[in-house]
């Protein structure tokens, strides 16, 4: 990726080589079909969804595409997600494999829904 943080999430996929950028364009897209009302940004240099807060964040690496649904968004997901390498509040889909689209829409959801329920509650 290009040394100059991106302004926007067009910039950031447009610093990686053509077939990591057709895998970000499909998980932005599968982010935006999950929260339609969110809002795109950069933020910690990486493409992030923002919804009464943040989310989801992702990013390329080079071997694999982080996820960051905080620690909640990962917790819920626990057994499905247990497949892949995770943090606390991430998780590593290998680029030599299927991205789990599904899985991600799901998460997304979730966070979406979380995010609302703590907006109503405050």
């Amino acid at each position: 990726m290009d040394t100059k943080k991106p302004e926007n999430i067009d910039e950031y996929i447009g610093g990686f080589p053509t077939e990591v950028q057709e895998i970000l364009e499909k998980i932005r897209v599968t982010i935006q079909k999950a929260a339609p009302d969110a809002k795109e940004k950069i933020s910690y240099a990486m493409p992030a969804f923002e919804q009464n807060g943040i989310v989801v964040y992702f990013a390329a690496f080079k071997k694999h595409i982080g996820l960051y649904a905080l620690p909640t968004g990962h917790e819920n997901f626990k057994e499905e997600l247990s497949k892949y390498k995770s943090g606390k509040g991430s998780v590593q889909f290998p680029l030599n494999e299927a991205m789990p689209f599904a899985l991600i829409t799901k998460i997304v959801k979730f966070r979406v829904k979380e995010n609302l329920e703590k907006a109503k509650n405050k």
